[in-house]
Order: structure tokens, then sequence, then C-alpha cells
């Protein structure tokens, strides 16, 4: 089985032909087995007689099977241990002689590689980065750089922890002073190279980066080596900050040239030296105010400046929120010079941003969204304003309201050429009304009370709602507006303000309508303290057939598969609308069925926006679970085949577990204790191995199943499919990570299964729990493993019970019960949390001292004690049965979804907590009642057991609840 290398060189020069792509594809991942298979498209991106695209298709191919293929769920290499030393010796060593879009594909594998395996299991990596900077070669220690920039940003959002900390110095004590010596190398040779733009152009690149790792560096805390030698590093930044060449000027006015690139990463250092290490940087910090400051009144407003001036506002609202240096602008002429100067000129539109608005609306509205983590101007100023007022929330006010005025004055002069004047004062308005950050959720929560909202709403904005001739960017500002101010709206004010809304929806400007879909979105899902909706579902469900229709032939004007998922804020309307109107949808099922079959099957085609698919599938979890109860068949033979073309298309292979979870939904809709056809059919794949190897899949899959077993375990036991299921929980429990669904699915499989048609299967079961509680025992499966046993213990009238368990315990390995029982389940009894599974413990235990033999028998010196124990503390705050909270469907913002991850839940999917004893409600009258026929069945058993093996204590607390009435 050895490697062509001119086979795999083919294989990737087909993957960049979309014709040959999938095919090339499946025929590599089917060479992926062979030994030394990623050294064979490693050495093809070494070897420059390739084509380069040949090369680059290789270093993409590799750094995806690394992203596969390094290590499994629990850490361990895949990979053979001399395929791994090698990728790891040859790695540093080829990406710094490789071009530098090469060089972007080995970074990220080199970032992957460490993820798992820095620095304990690489530690020569840093000793030979370092060995490979050179005094002089930019080229070479742009590629060390760069690898290192991979691995070190990977810091910054990690909590800190003695691991972490360990790993940061074993790098600074390596890398840190080397580095500040490459910093000072290259900024001699950029002096020496001052007309040389030929050298200089990498030089900056190796500035670039060496900005780039100063970040890195510093982001827990600044780096020892750097504070000895803070004057040099201060004077450094502050060069670079204000460095002038005409070499490195760039004529276009859109693109950053270096210096405004090496600019913006000297901001960014500031900004992290300002907030976090102000002390030891505060004798540097007067002269970057001053630089920062003439420099935002000098730079044009041309569209390449936006990065750097966008860092330079957030650098002086940084410097602004320590008092002390905010005092310097605390005088009204400063505090005119400031609004004049810096806020105005970077808070007003400019050609750039209205051509935006006109040829790109969808990343106009990206970048102007509330809450966007793109950097702009008008951002950066907004946010530096705010930050003045919270210092001096009065002088402030007073200032800017006296430039709102007079921009709102120059608007009523000629309101037809004026209309930037209103826009410049709404955004100024807006800067100093809204306090305090503004949530995703709710908009801003707190004003300014030196402004009122809502009296320069009504005199200023509503108008532009209303008016036909307004200008599409004054209707954008006003529905923002409302956006941004939509918690601070009254009930009454939303119910005159939301038909507005909804009437922009008809607008033909691609802004105006998909902001007023933005702000619907969010009127919707607004509640006030009781959790009621502010917009009422009566008012909706009459309008929800037309606002659907039209969004509907929003979203699909454009029949491309990118044109048609391009604007995820449509189909996140989309989504609140069905979730708010529920099963007022049933009149209109036809409809929104019908479109949403459509644009699943234009998408499948090529995903490329997740935010519109996650919504988009949102949308049909909500259309199957208000509308399936109603009409079961229907969805399914509409849905059904639309899903499995998908999953045999396999272009889409991102969609599957979206549809796994939407297949559970239909089957959770099918009249009770039926499965149909369709879903009989879609056992056997689903109980393919090969399918749960995909880890999006696992989570989903686990669903399918466990909505599948109970209608369907007669139908997998007559196809003698059962041990199949236990092949698959055998593979799940033995990878941590899924140990959780592992449990889930084997909880199903005793519920849905009669005890005898798992009879063979008992021991194998038990051994894989044993084993792990054994060799890999972590609290999560503990927590799963004591609910598992809970759950065989209470199932008596089920054949099961806490005798059944100790015989198959005991056929494991004899009396390996009385150790599990005594250190493991009992104590980790008292940590169960959740209502339900409180409960099936307080079932198990009572039916355990009620009627368990082996306690009688085998047990009976501390066994029946020690429960009784367990079962009155879980009692001291009995379980109570928990609310049905299923008209509350959670939301989560695209941002907080992590696309990255493979799988994504769908609410409108989720499965609500089950109980597994609904017929006991009150769980300490069921246990007196169970306990007292207990004892009439055992002639006094109970009470004798009572009197000899509790307490005094504890013959009172159990007494009382014996006593209590049912």
């Amino acid at each position: 089985m050895s490697i062509d290398p001119q086979l795999i060189s083919g294989l990737l020069q087909a993957t960049i032909d979309p014709q040959r792509q999938r095919e090339a594809t499946e025929k590599l991942t089917a060479e992926e087995g062979k030994p030394d298979f990623s050294l064979a498209v490693l050495q093809i991106v070494a070897t420059d007689s390739y084509p380069l695209g040949t090369r680059l298709a290789a270093a993409i191919f590799f750094k995806n099977f690394i992203r596969r293929s390094w290590v499994d769920a629990d850490g361990n290499h895949k990979l053979p241990p001399n395929e791994v030393d090698t990728i790891k010796s040859e790695l540093i060593g080829l990406m710094v002689k490789v071009p530098s879009n090469i060089q972007l594909q080995l970074g990220d594998a080199i970032s992957i590689i460490a993820d798992s395996d820095f620095w304990e299991q690489w530690e020569s990596l840093v000793d030979d980065l370092v060995s490979r900077l050179t005094p002089d070669n930019a080229i070479v220690n742009n590629g060390v750089l760069t690898v290192a920039h991979s691995i070190f940003r990977r810091w910054e959002p990690l909590y800190r922890s003695d691991e972490l900390y360990t790993e940061i110095n074993h790098v600074l004590s390596k890398f840190a002073l080397p580095f500040l010596q490459l910093w000072q190398n290259t900024d001699q040779a950029i002096s020496q190279n001052a007309n040389n733009p030929t050298a200089l152009k990498p030089l900056f690149e190796t500035l670039d980066l060496i900005m780039k790792l100063t970040y890195d560096l510093s982001t827990h805390d600044m780096p020892p080596q750097f504070e000895e030698h803070i004057a040099a590093v201060a004077g450094l930044l502050h060069k670079y900050l204000t460095y002038e060449n005409a070499q490195l000027n760039t004529d276009s006015d859109d693109e950053p040239g270096p210096l405004e690139v090496v600019r913006a990463d000297v901001f960014r250092v500031l900004v992290l030296y300002t907030k976090k290490y102000e002390e030891e940087f505060r004798p540097h910090l007067g002269q970057f105010v001053g630089s920062s400051w003439n420099m935002l009144t000098a730079v044009g407003p041309e569209t390449k400046y936006d990065l750097v001036v966008s860092r330079a506002l957030d650098f002086l609202t940084t410097v602004a929120s320590i008092r002390q240096h905010a005092e310097n602008f605390n005088n009204p002429d400063v505090l005119a010079q400031v609004t004049e100067k810096v806020v105005i000129p970077n808070l007003s539109l400019r050609e750039s941003d209205i051509e935006q608005f006109e040829d790109e609306p969808i990343e106009f509205i990206r970048k102007d969204l509330e809450g966007s983590d793109d950097d702009t101007r008008r951002r950066g100023a907004t946010n530096f304003l705010k930050k003045l007022m919270e210092q001096f929330e009065k002088p402030v006010t007073d200032c800017v309201s006296h430039y709102v005025t007079h921009f709102l004055a120059e608007y009523a002069k000629d309101k037809a050429n004026n209309w930037k004047a209103k826009d410049t004062a709404v955004h100024l308005f807006s800067s100093i009304a809204a306090k305090g950050a503004s949530t995703a959720a709710k908009g801003v929560l707190s004003v300014n009370p030196n402004v009122d909202v809502l009296d320069f709403f009504q005199k200023n904005i509503a108008e532009d709602l209303t008016k036909a001739d307004a200008s599409p960017l004054l209707v954008v500002d006003a529905i923002k507006y409302l956006y941004i101010f939509r918690s601070i709206l009254s009930a009454q004010n939303w119910q005159a303000a939301f038909p507005l809304l909804v009437q922009q929806l008809n607008s033909s400007n691609y802004v105006v309508y998909t902001y007023a879909a933005i702000a619907v979105d969010r009127a919707l899902y607004l509640t006030d303290d009781q959790r009621q909706p502010i917009i009422p579902r009566e008012s909706i469900v009459p309008l929800s057939k037309d606002l659907l229709q039209h969004l509907f032939k929003l979203i699909t004007k454009e029949s491309k598969p990118e044109k048609v998922q391009e604007n995820e804020f449509l189909m996140k309307c989309v989504m609140r609308v069905l979730i708010v109107i529920r099963e007022g949808v049933e009149p209109i099922a036809d409809m929104v069925l019908a479109n949403l079959v459509n644009i699943t099957k234009v998408i499948r085609h090529n995903p490329s926006n997740p935010g519109f698919c996650y919504y988009h599938f949102e949308s049909l979890g909500a259309l199957i679970r208000f509308a399936g109860p109603l009409q079961p068949e229907k969805l399914e033979s509409t849905l059904f085949p639309t899903f499995m073309e998908v999953l045999q298309q396999g272009t889409a292979e991102e969609f599957n577990p979206y549809i796994f979870q939407l297949y559970a939904a239909l089957a959770a809709v099918q009249p009770a204790g039926t499965l149909s056809t369709n879903f009989r059919d879609l056992i056997g794949p689903v109980l393919t191995p090969s399918m749960w190897d995909s880890k999006g899949n696992v989570p989903a899959l686990t669903r399918l199943l466990i909505t599948l077993l109970p209608p369907g375990a007669e139908h997998i036991a007559a196809s003698n499919q059962t041990e199949k299921i236990l092949i698959i929980f055998q593979k799940l429990i033995s990878i941590k990570a899924y140990d959780t669904h592992a449990m889930d699915l084997i909880e199903a499989v005793i519920a849905a299964f009669p005890p005898t048609a798992l009879e063979t299967y008992w021991v194998p079961m038990l051994q894989l729990m044993f084993t792990r509680l054994s060799n890999a025992k972590t609290e999560t499966f503990t927590i799963r493993f004591v609910r598992f046993y809970h759950l065989v213990s209470a199932l008596v009238n089920r054949g099961l019970g806490a005798d059944f368990f100790i015989s198959i315990a005991d056929r494991v390995q004899e009396n390996i019960f009385t150790p599990i029982y005594t250190t493991i389940i009992l104590p980790d009894t008292q940590k169960i949390t959740r209502p339900f599974d409180r409960k099936t413990a307080v079932i198990s235990l009572t039916r355990t001292l009620a009627d368990s033999q082996a306690f009688v028998d085998r047990y009976s010196k501390r066994g029946w004690t020690i429960t009784c124990q367990a079962l009155l503390e879980l009692l001291i705050n009995p379980p109570v049965p928990q609310t049905a909270n299923d008209h509350i469907i959670e939301d989560r913002d695209v941002d907080e979804l992590g696309f990255g991850a493979a799988f994504t839940q769908l609410n409108t999917c989720k499965q609500p907590p089950r109980d597994p004893f609904p017929d006991v409600q009150d769980v300490k009258a069921w246990v007196g009642v169970t306990l007292r026929e207990a004892d009439q069945r055992h002639s006094g058993r109970i009470e004798r057991f009572v009197g000899e093996k509790l307490d005094p204590q504890g013959r009172e607390a159990l007494g009382q609840v014996m006593a209590a009435q049912g």
C-alpha cells in the first residue's frame, strides 16, 4: 500500500477544477489511510517543480487533513509516531521557504498541531523558531514570525491558569530577547533602506508581524523582558506611529498601505498597554496621545485610513476611561474641539459610505449594525464620545446638543439637499443618549437623563418612517433609532411604531428593508417584566401570511445559491415570525413549507452563509414543531425526500446535523406509538457505524435514534438490529467527548426494550461502564452513570430494579457492586441537580428500601442504613415537578453560535426534559405511601429495620415521611 506521488499531485490539481473537485476529494480521502500519506502531500508542497496552484491545493489539503486526523477526541495522536515526529521536524523549515500564500496554510496547520501538542509534546518548537531568525533576511524572518503568531495568538481568549502561564513563561524565556533584538535589527534595516522600496516592503511586513507578536506576547502580562526595556519599546512604537516615507505611500484610496497597516497594529498594542499596564506605561503615554490627536485632525477621509483611524479613536477612548487622563478633556473649549475636529468628521457620512450603501448594501449593514465587530470610523467616534460622556455627562451633553441643534437647523434650511446634516445630528444625539453597553437581545437599557429620547423621536425621527420621499439613509437612521432604543419605548409606543416598521419591509431599497427586518425581529423578541411579548401574538397572526410571503419574495428574488443566502437578517425575521405565531402557522403551512423547501433545494448546491443556513433550519424546526402535530403526514411526505436528497447528494455535509435534528422533530410529531415506513427505512442507515464518525453527526444522530426507539423497538428487534445500537454505544462511551450521548442512548434503549430483548447485552453494557469508571473517570461520566443506575433501579415494574442491577454486576465481577455503590453511587447521588434526575433517584432508593432482597440478605449490615440516609438527604429538598416552559424558545445570536463547531443545536427542535415517572407528582407523599405498603407486604420489615438500623434522628425523619398522607 505505497503512496504514488504522481497520483496524489494529479488529484490535488483536480480539486482546483469545480467540475472535478468532489470526485478528486473523495479519491484523496480514500488515499488518506495509507502510511506516510501526509508526508507525501507535504513533499508536493515543498517541491518547486510542481505548479504553484497544485502546491497551494496540497497545503490546503494538508491543513484540513491535520485538522481531521492529528488527534482524536481525547487528544491522542491518530497518526503513527514516526509520521508525527517527521511532520514536526520538517514543517517549520518548509514554511520559511514557501511563498506567502502557502505559508498562511502551513501556519494554520502548525497552529492546529500546537493546540494539542505545544508545548510539552513539542518542546523543541521555540528553539527551532529562534534558531531560524536572521539578522538581515526579511523573507525567512517573516516565515518564522508567521508561525510564531499563529501559535501565540491562541493565548488571548484563554483563561488564566497555571498550565497557560507555564507555557507563556517557557516561550518568553527563549523567545523574548531574540525577538527584541530582531525588532532593533529591523528598525536599523528600515533606516538603511529608507530609499529602497523593494527592500522596505518585506521589512514592513516584518514590522507588522512584530507588532502583532508584541500584542500576542503581552495579552496576559507584560513580558518582564519588555518591561526591562520599556523605554526602547515605547520609543519604537512611537517612531512607527509617526514614521513617514514617500516610498511607502500608495495610490489606492481604498487599500491600506504598509504605513497604515503598521500604525493600526501600533494602536492595538497601545490600547492593550493602556488598559492593562497603565502604571508601567504611564511615563510614555503622553507622547502617544498628542501624536494620535495630530494624526486624527490631519488624516483624510479615504477608506484606506479607516482601520488606523478607528484604532486611534479606540486608543483615545481607552485613555479617556482613566479619570486622571480624561481630565485633559474636561474643558468646554477642548470638548468643542474634540467634537468638531475629531468626532464629527469621523461620524459623518462620506461619499465612500454612500457608495457602499448603494453598491454593497449587505456589507454596509454588517459594518453599520450595532454590536458589529467591524472597526469603523463612526463606531470609533461614537465610543469615544460615549466614554467622554461617562466621565463628564453634563458638559458633554451640553456641548454635543449644541451641534445637534446646528445640524438639524442646517437640514431644515434645505431638506432635499441637506439630508446628510440630519444624519449627523441623529448619530450625534444617539451617541450621547445611550448609556452603558447595548445588548444583542434588548438594545440600550439606560439613557442619559439630560436628553429626552422619546421627544427626539417624535419631533425628528418619526417623520422619516412615514414620508414617501424621505432619503433612504434617513429612513435607515429612523429604523436604527427604534432598534437601538427598543427597550426604552413603552408598549404603547411600540404598538404605534411597529406597523411603520412592517411597512418599511415594502421598501425597494435593500438596506431599508433589511434594517426593517432586523428591527421587526428584535421587536417581536421583546418581552415585559412578566416575560410577555411587547407585541402581542394576536396582532401578528393576521399579518403573518403577507409578512412571510413578502420576506420569502425578498430572499428568493435572485436565484443563485449565494444570492439567496446572502441576507441572513431576512431569514432570521422569518424564523422569528414563525416562532411568535406558533400554531397560528397552520392555515398558511403549505405556503411556508413550499418556500422553505425551495430554499433548501437552492442553497444545498453551495452553502456559503452559515448564519442564513442556521436560521433557515430553525425556521423549518419551528414549522415542524407547530404545524407538525396537526399535519404530520403532509410535512413528512414533503420534507423527508427533500432532506434525503441533500444527504445523498453530499455537497452540503454541514447540513447533515441539522437534517438529523429535523428528522427527529418530524418523528416526534407522528401519532403516538407509530413509525412510518420512511422512518423504519431510516433506522438501517442511522445504525451504520461510519455515520457516527463525524463529530457533528453524533449529537444529532443520538437525538434521532432516541426519538425512533420507543415506536421502533419492536421493528429493530425483529430486524436483528439491536446489537448495532449496542456497537454504537460501545463506540461512543470509549470517547470522553461523546460519553453523555452514549448514556442518553443507553437510557433510551432500556426504556424502549423489554429486559429479555437485552438479555445478552447487559453484561457487556455494564462492563464498558465499569471500565470507564476505572480507567477514564470524569465528573460528567460519573454523574451520568449514577443517573443510569437509578433509572435501572427505579424501573422495578419493567422487571429491572436494584436486585437486577446487582445480579448483572456480579456476572461482570463478583461483589463489584459494593465498592461502586458505596464510593460512587451514593456519594454522587447528592450531586445530581436536575429535578427529574433527583426524582428518579428518590424513586430508586425508595424501591430499594421497600423491596430489594439483596439489601436484606447481602447488605443488611450497612447497605439499608446508608441507602436510607441518602434518601433522607434527597428529601430535605424534595424534587418539585418542572413546569412546562416549552412556550419559551431560547434566542441565540449568530455571533454566539461558533459555526466552526461541527454541531449547532436547533432550539426549535430541542427536546424538553422528559419525566420517566410522570405518575409520581408529590414525591415525599409517594415515598411515604410506598414504604407503608411495602411494610405491610413484608410483614412489618420496614418498621423493624427502622428500629434496628437507624439512629434516633433518622428514625424520626423517616417516621415523618412514612406518616405523610398522599
